[in-house]
This record gives C-alpha cells, sequence and structure tokens, in this order.
C-alpha cells in the first residue's frame, strides 16, 4: 500500500476505559462506520471485559 494514500479502511488502537492502555488493534471502513468503535474487550490488566474506546495509532 503506497504511503500518503487515503482510502476507506482506517488503521486504530482500541484504549482500555480503566487503565488507559492500547491492548488491540483493528481496522475499519469509513464509509460504513461513522462514529467511534466502542467495544467491549477482554484487558489482561484490568482482568475482565472492560469497554475499549478507538483511538489512533502513534
Amino acid at each position: 500500500m503506497a504511503k500518503g494514500k487515503k482510502g476507506a479502511v482506517e488503521l486504530l488502537a482500541l484504549q482500555c476505559t480503566e487503565c488507559k492502555r492500547k491492548n488491540y488493534t483493528t481496522q475499519k471502513n469509513r464509509r460504513n462506520v461513522q462514529g467511534k468503535l466502542e467495544l467491549k474487550k477482554y484487558c489482561k490488566w484490568c482482568k475482565g471485559h472492560v469497554l475499549h474506546k478507538e483511538t489512533k495509532i502513534k
């Protein structure tokens, strides 16, 4: 994939809302999903299923 080319698919990280660690990376289609992604995922530091919100990858 060429650098600088913006497509429909965007890479992003999922950050735990409790411990603020970025545990997961995923991608979403910007054309189909307008809002920010929020998923309940397992956090090994919090030791449970916690809400994870979308953030940018540095």
